[in-house]
């Protein structure tokens, strides 16, 4: 486990061993590319950092629903590992490419019908990326221009700030439930650290999936802006966040969120056997490809 006061699976150097940044560039135009900019990309996830203001843009790229995939968890956990070791790097803005979704979530063909050491590859990896996003020393803004369930909404819970397009057709929860299978526990504790005990028990035993307006009321959400103007707001959100010294700032995440991280790190091959031996039962199996019938049905 890590000392008091140190965030897990960061490796960059801390912040106040640096060289004092240049005051951030005012906003650009919306439209115009970011410059100088860093850019690197893989298949399923496009980063492209700014390194005037020392502000990264993670986007989605695997339509049609940016699904959590055992790829794209890997390429998720390889580029936030890049930005924190990255010394121009000091915040990042998360959204999506694809319209109208922000991430569907887990990859149900990830957990259907594979073997024992797939499904086990894969819930490290799930828990991997939450580790390294929920402990990053660096500033995480989730522009969340699209629906975002189960996986993809604890994708922008595990964030420190969330913007979510005004735009009642989306919806965001952990709706697990809904599809026979229980959100875990470190899951829940994000969840509940958000939303207070009440709101998180009612939601996750309902597998609530909650139209943005209803999100933004429970505190789900921090803010609403029309889909055309969030990613001008994600970056004024990232300036403002920007401003304070970072070893300040980065400290009182880590004493903020270091007994949820902890807890996972302590029992984390007891969390991997758990999800193994649960997602292997035939009437789990049953009830996902029951689901994926229905998925296919829709397309048809």
């Amino acid at each position: 486990l890590c000392p008091p006061g140190v965030l897990p699976l960061c490796c960059r150097p801390p912040a106040w061993d640096r060289a004092p940044r240049p005051p951030l560039s005012p906003l650009r135009p919306p439209g115009l590319p970011l410059a100088p900019s860093r850019p690197f990309s893989n298949n399923k996830i496009q980063v492209e950092l700014d390194e005037s203001s020392g502000i990264a843009m993670m986007k989605f790229k695997s339509p049609p629903v940016n699904s959590l995939s055992l790829e794209f968890l890997t390429e998720f956990s390889i580029s936030l590992e890049k930005l924190e070791n990255d010394r121009a790097c000091r915040g990042v803005i998360i959204t999506s490419a694809v319209p109208k979704i922000f991430s569907s979530g887990l990859d149900i063909t990830e957990m259907c019908g594979k073997s024992m050491e797939h499904y086990a590859e894969f819930w490290r990896a799930v828990q991997e990326l939450w580790l390294r996003l929920y402990g990053s020393n660096m500033v995480t803004v989730a522009a969340v221009n699209g629906s975002s369930p189960a996986g993809g909404c604890l994708v922008a819970l595990s964030c420190d700030y969330r913007i979510m397009a005004e735009n009642p057709k989306f919806s965001i929860g952990l709706n697990e439930a809904q599809l026979g299978i229980v959100a875990p526990f470190w899951f829940k504790d994000t969840f509940v650290n958000i939303v207070g005990h009440r709101v998180a028990e009612r939601s996750l035993q309902l597998g609530s999936l909650h139209p943005a307006p209803e999100a933004h009321k429970l505190g789900l959400v921090d803010e609403l802006v029309p889909e055309e103007k969030l990613l001008e707001k994600a970056a004024a959100v990232m300036a403002q966040w920007l401003a304070l010294p970072d070893h300040a700032r980065q400290l009182t995440k880590s004493m903020m969120r270091k007994a949820v991280l902890d807890r996972l790190v302590a029992h984390r091959e007891d969390d991997i056997q758990n999800f193994v031996t649960f997602i292997s039962k035939e009437s789990i199996q049953k009830s996902l490809r029951m689901y994926m019938e229905m998925l296919k049905k829709r397309k048809s």
